[in-house]
């Protein structure tokens, strides 16, 4: 009976562990060959613009730090970028709802002018969305074999794969997006939620979006994809 007993035991760990392996993908899978690149330091905002829809808003009113994290508004609609281009990436960030949740997203490869919205792929933060795809004003992207592009519509939505992985307000989630040559693959807490080929483009400026309510960002870093 011990020996059964035990054997169960020893079999339960094992299972646990498989179960966190797999939970742990998105961040295991990265295959980086570089060193973590910190986009945001956790002081200011050093690297990175705010760009708003309404110019007369103060943009320290609408993008502060506070403790370790970035603190967004939502109001007015806009967004906070790199002054770097990248490409061939895993990037991860950390976000919450200090309030109700509402809507964000975090835009890759923009391109083109400063403009709400930009070009860009947008991957959804919308609350019970996050994993969606959005591709915007003409940018484009091969889901499940089919190209998305439609450069007739500004936005296309490309909904998630998965039930959604996301956390109720006040927790931190993670977001892990690998962009690697015209691929992109999104992981919401460790769960894998959506994946396209053939993007286009394939490199430009990150960014956050403010986009309705309070939202809150931490610990933002890429891995070189070589």
């Amino acid at each position: 009976m011990q020996r059964t007993v035990g054997r169960i035991a020893l079999w339960t760990i094992v299972a646990m562990m498989v179960v966190g392996l797999v939970g742990c993908k998105g961040a295991l899978e990265s295959g980086s060959t570089g060193k973590k690149v910190m986009l945001w330091n956790g002081q200011d905002f050093a690297g990175w613009q705010r760009v708003l829809a309404d110019p007369a808003v103060d943009v320290d009113d609408v993008w502060w730090v506070r403790g370790d994290a970035i603190h967004c508004k939502g109001e007015p609609f806009g967004y906070l970028r790199t002054e770097q281009r990248y490409s061939d990436y895993h990037l991860h960030l950390e976000w919450r709802w200090p309030e109700t949740p509402t809507n964000s997203g975090v835009l890759l490869h923009m391109n083109g002018p400063d403009k709400i919205w930009p070009e860009c792929i947008e991957v959804q933060l919308k609350a019970g969305n996050a994993g969606d795809f959005v591709l915007m004003n003409g940018t484009g992207l091969t889901v499940d074999g089919t190209d998305r592009r439609d450069t007739s519509k500004r936005f296309v939505v490309i909904p998630k794969k998965a039930a959604t992985s996301e956390k109720p307000a006040g927790q931190w989630n993670s977001y892990d997006i690998h962009c690697k040559g015209g691929s992109i693959r999104v992981y919401v807490n460790g769960v894998l939620q959506n994946e396209g080929t053939n993007a286009s483009p394939m490199a430009g400026f990150i960014g956050l979006q403010s986009e309705g309510s309070p939202i809150e960002f931490r610990n933002i870093y890429i891995l070189p994809l070589n």
